[in-house]
């Protein structure tokens, strides 16, 4: 005889509360965001809020002593700056001891970079040896350049008599002032950009380079053809680095020149435009077209970035064939 045995249902889970799936919901997509405000929160208020601010105050007349007390400009600080000779010699100070501190520091920091990244004794050590540059203080390292290249004992002009070369005076005049500073910034950096060179290098495939020896390519010609090819996009991270850099350059020209340091020597020789902004700001108290020349800053600094990203698309469509 047939029996029907009824299959029992299994039991049902108890019901999550209305509150507790709302609750849920709201943890998973709120997450995220609590996670990243603090960085958010920190950034509009040390970063946003501040530069806001320095545009406002540069479209006004604004007295250190009295920043309460502002009057409106509107353009009027920016058209001044372009009527100022001082500030288009800082511009170009700036310019000039980018260039001479950039390149040479880019072109040995490759070359390092290129030496590191073969098997030799001791790598680990000159590894770390080259980043002891970066990692003094910039006041300890400027004292020390400063001693270098006084002009009446230091070292580089006594190497100088000794070859038979005039002895120079590198505070008065202005290209040796501005290769003075250029020389402390290329200590310092070089081997920072080296590092980040030998890191991009170690990413290289080896198979390149083993084809390269069978077909009977030289070190240099691995150099030229594989390696630098290859890094070509950090070698153009590091160049925007620098020059933005160069564009900020304040505490080794305000060290290195004394009590003159803020006016960047006696006939503004070495003055930059963090320099002027400063000598602006502080000893001459006009908040407001130092705000300007803190803006005129940031737009070359955009303008830099504007030409790396020109770069970079002009390139992709270069080797897509576009």
């Amino acid at each position: 005889m047939a029996t029907n045995v009824r299959a029992e249902a299994p039991p049902l889970a108890p019901a999550r509360p209305a509150w507790r799936s709302r609750l849920y919901r709201f943890d998973l997509k709120a997450s995220p965001y609590a996670f990243i405000a603090p960085f958010f929160l920190c950034f509009a208020a040390f970063g946003l809020f501040p530069l806001i601010w320095t545009g406002w105050l540069s479209l006004h007349y604004v007295d250190l002593l009295k920043p309460d007390a502002m009057e409106w400009k509107g353009l009027g600080n920016y058209t001044r700056l372009w009527s100022n000779d001082q500030f288009w010699t800082a511009l170009r100070h700036t310019f000039t001891i980018g260039v001479i501190s950039t390149v040479p520091q880019l072109l040995m920091a490759l070359g390092l970079a290129h030496l590191l990244n073969y098997r030799m004794r001791a790598r680990g050590f000159f590894r770390v040896a080259i980043l002891a540059p970066y990692a003094t203080s910039i006041a300890a390292a400027t004292l020390v350049f400063v001693q270098l290249f006084n002009p009446d004992y230091g070292f580089i002009n006594w190497a100088l008599d000794a070859v038979g070369i005039h002895h120079t005076n590198w505070y008065a005049d202005t290209w040796p002032s501005q290769i003075a500073i250029s020389a402390i910034v290329t200590w310092r950096w070089t081997g920072y950009n080296a590092l980040i060179y030998l890191a991009a290098m170690q990413a290289v495939p080896k198979d390149l380079y083993e084809a390269a020896s069978l077909d009977g390519a030289n070190r240099w010609q691995q150099f030229t053809r594989i390696t630098v090819p290859s890094i070509r996009p950090t070698i153009l991270f590091t160049i925007i680095i620098s020059s933005i850099g160069a564009t900020q350059l304040f505490g080794e020209p305000l060290l290195f020149g004394g009590g003159v340091g803020v006016s960047g020597g006696s006939a503004h020789q070495f003055q930059t435009l963090s320099l002027y902004m400063y000598e602006l700001g502080w000893p001459s108290r006009q908040l407001g077209r130092a705000s300007a020349v803190a803006w005129t800053m940031l737009l070359l600094l955009l303008l830099v970035g504007l030409v790396q990203f020109l770069i970079t698309r002009y390139r992709k469509r270069h080797e897509l064939g576009g």
